[in-house]
């Protein structure tokens, strides 16, 4: 499920192109929706790893889509509120053996002057 066109907001639209990007693996244009000081907490566990500014997170998507050339995010919700946006999702890939795989989970983002400045990524399991 996603939010309809009446739920919209700047910062949901910000947060929808970056998706987007991400399922296109289109590096450009996520670094695009990224301000320069951006922060992005990956889901390792325990805590999540924590990157900081533009080069380092550029760095961990080309990590992340070197090794998981098939990874693919479904939106099953959006909604935000201000400058906040929290997108529940599933994430599905192949691996190298051919077998299917997923996990859900939940990104909260940070949205200031058009720009994603905090995305942080919760998974279950």
């Amino acid at each position: 499920m996603t939010a309809g066109p009446a739920a919209a907001t700047p910062a949901i639209d910000v947060v929808q192109r970056f998706n987007d990007a991400c399922n296109a693996h289109d590096i450009e244009g996520l670094m695009a929706m990224m301000g320069d000081d951006c922060v992005f907490e990956d889901t390792a566990p325990p805590d999540g790893a924590r990157h900081r500014g533009a080069a380092e997170v550029r760095a961990t998507w080309e990590q992340f889509f070197a090794s998981s050339p098939g990874a693919r995010f479904t939106t099953e919700e959006i909604f935000g509120a201000g400058d906040r946006v929290v997108v529940r999702w599933r994430y599905e890939w192949v691996d190298q053996a051919g077998a299917p795989g997923h996990v859900r989970g939940v990104d909260v983002f940070r949205v200031e002057d058009g720009l994603i400045r905090e995305k942080l990524a919760y998974v279950k399991g």
